[in-house]
């Protein structure tokens, strides 16, 4: 930013990414990372795709400005290659397509097309540079520029961008180079998004469903698959038979003939699972990280280099993640947090600084510039005391230690926790500080919290989060997690040994039989999405871990996100508040005070909070 003088004070850059899905925004001052969010935080509908007011008035307040110091902006993707690849797409399957190409264009003649325009009239005074990278370049600058290596391969993979549905390519100091993709209609994200809306699930949010229930079944469909519907080469690029889908025309993902070749139409919603739906699940699940497996040694072999990041809505699959880490095909792998379309937003925001004005990167090989990805909002303890004034709501006001030993005695006695302290997490997953806690050795933990608790299906597992120094102890990993991003097998000698007739159940019949010691954080595979934690990044979270350690002798917690089922996470206190009452949840502890669901007096839904960044 020039200041009157001519005198250089740092260059603010602020990236967005909107109208698909999960929109978000970010700045950044000198490639620094200063803030991010999802829209949904702040608007409290799930994967808001509109413009991200919310989340650019909470970036500009986090940073201390206003938007006339802001140099430059960045969008995520070109809308006119992409209005491009509509039309083109239209075209070819007229006059089938009409009633898909009528429900798209009016927002695109209205908004998308006009992004520029758009991002001007909603950010009155904005005179500066608007940068448009391509989609799957904003996706490779998240994965690379924030990663600890100086170079990497870099392998991106969604649904579809403009025309590129996946790419690979290198990073180098401040540099990358996308080199070959492939492009759409051939998606492996759309393909399992297809497979998702073929088994009851939604569409764009349910796909981290179908990978959880993929355990319960067998993959007997996975010739099935390679044999009439994928054509996958050897370097793990691929062509689908479009016959068997219909997103390019119509208003659903699969055609009749995807329904006879899996014998039947797509589960309804909320209809009962059937062993069908778990082999659909397994099948695709296989599919996907054959691919992925593929592409990874290809890539390896084609760039030479040791380290490999990954971005784009596919490197959510925590699965493959770690089937990849376990093959050593690269000496080490980092993944954006944020990988999804809420990652682009940062993405651009690096791209602009590093590739367009050769701004300076440096790592050191080992701590990433992601900042844990705690990049949100947080609420100070004198902000959190007068909303629960404000509000009459009762609380008891704790030292840090003491309230750490109080909450670790609930989770031993079996309480569950909503746990809010610190910068919200930037991406799908909750860190630690907007989590609900709970404990990992007990059998009926994963029925309760997920029935009484998050309200979703009893599949479902959770994710354990472990201290660093002894995530070994429990689970096969021999790389820090902390983003929870990768599955690892847990430990043999604390898995449990199946009889005879647990080991001939099938499906939802799994469910219940203890796998291991940690039975509330095993999946039924033996398997789980680990995070570990370190004392650097959030010495808070650390210290209750360690503190559940030295009571029971177990340094791993259940973290599932703070929110219930069809909700965002949890952004602010009276967010936090709200759920608690509406859940079975014991305990809620908001910084350093502590709620007990008994104390509370009948529900008080007030708004208030929302003045403290001037939100909508």
């Amino acid at each position: 930013m020039n200041i009157p003088g001519g005198e250089l004070i740092g260059n603010y850059i602020l990236g967005i990414s909107a109208f698909y899905h999960d929109s978000a925004a970010c700045i950044i001052l000198d490639g620094d990372i200063i803030a991010a969010a999802q829209e949904e935080r702040f608007s409290r509908k799930k994967h808001d795709h509109r413009f991200p007011d919310n989340a650019i008035k909470y970036c500009l307040s986090e940073a201390g400005i206003s938007l006339d110091d802001i140099d430059y902006l960045a969008f995520y993707d070109k809308p006119f290659l992409k209005f491009e690849r509509l039309l083109e797409t239209y075209l070819s399957f007229a006059p089938s397509g009409l009633p898909s190409f009528l429900k798209a264009m009016p927002l695109w003649l209205k908004e998308k097309l006009w992004m520029e325009d758009h991002i001007r009239k909603s950010l009155k005074g904005y005179t500066g540079d608007i940068y448009f990278p391509e989609h799957h370049q904003s996706h490779a600058a998240s994965a690379f520029f924030p990663s600890p290596f100086d170079k990497a391969a870099i392998v991106t993979m969604d649904g579809v961008g403009e025309w590129t549905t996946s790419s690979w390519g290198v990073g180098s100091g401040n540099h990358i180079e996308l080199r070959k993709e492939l492009h759409f209609p051939h998606s492996l994200g759309l393909l399992y998004t297809a497979f998702t809306y073929y088994t009851g699930f939604r569409v764009n949010s349910g796909e981290y469903k179908v990978m959880g229930l993929a355990p319960y079944g067998e993959p007997r469909f996975v010739q099935t698959i390679l044999e009439n519907i994928m054509d996958l080469k050897e370097d793990g690029s691929f062509r689908l038979n479009m016959e068997y889908f219909n997103y390019c025309q119509g208003l659903t993902m699969t055609s009749g003939k995807f329904h006879d070749l899996f014998g039947g139409p797509p589960r309804k919603s909320e209809s009962e699972l059937t062993q069908r739906e778990m082999d659909l699940a397994a099948s695709v699940q296989v599919v996907a990280e054959e691919v992925i497996l593929r592409t990874a040694r290809h890539v390896k072999r084609e760039t030479g280099e040791k380290n490999l990041v990954l971005a784009g809505g596919v490197a959510l699959n925590c699965v493959a993640n770690g089937k990849v880490l376990r093959e050593d095909i690269f000496d080490d792998m980092w993944i954006q947090p944020a990988a999804g379309d809420a990652g682009g937003a940062l993405g651009a925001a690096l791209f602009v600084w590093h590739q367009v004005l050769n701004g300076s990167r440096e790592v050191d090989g080992t701590n990433d510039l992601q900042k844990g990805s705690y990049l949100g909002p947080a609420w100070t303890d004198v902000q959190i005391e007068e909303y629960l004034t404000a509000s009459c709501i009762p609380y008891r006001k704790l030292e840090e230690d003491i309230l750490i030993e109080t909450v670790s005695e609930a989770i031993d006695n079996g309480k569950v926790v909503g746990w809010f302290h610190g910068r919200m997490e930037y991406g799908p997953r909750a860190l630690g500080n907007r989590s609900i806690v709970g404990d990992p050795r007990s059998v009926t933990m994963q029925s309760i919290m997920n029935l009484k608790i998050k309200n979703r299906e009893s599949f479902r597992p959770f994710a354990p989060s472990a201290l660093l120094e002894n995530a070994e102890e429990y689970f096969d990993i021999s790389v820090a997690s902390p983003y929870m991003l990768q599955v690892a097998q847990v430990q043999k000698d604390r898995c449990t040994v199946m009889t005879r007739e647990q080991e001939n159940l099938f499906g939802i019949q799994k469910l219940n039989v203890p796998r291991s010691d940690i039975p509330a954080v095993t999946h039924i595979d033996f398997s789980a999405r680990v995070q570990t934690v370190d004392g650097k990044h959030n010495p808070r979270y650390h210290k209750l871990i360690k503190s559940f350690r030295d009571r029971t002798g177990y340094g791993v917690i259940i973290n599932t996100s703070f929110n219930v089922r069809g909700e965002p996470i949890v952004c602010s206190p009276q967010d936090a508040y709200l759920c608690f009452m509406r859940t079975e949840m014991d305990l809620l502890a908001l910084g350093n005070f502590l709620l007990y669901k008994g104390d509370q007096p009948a529900l008080n839904e007030n708004q208030d909070w929302r003045e403290i960044y001037e939100l909508d």
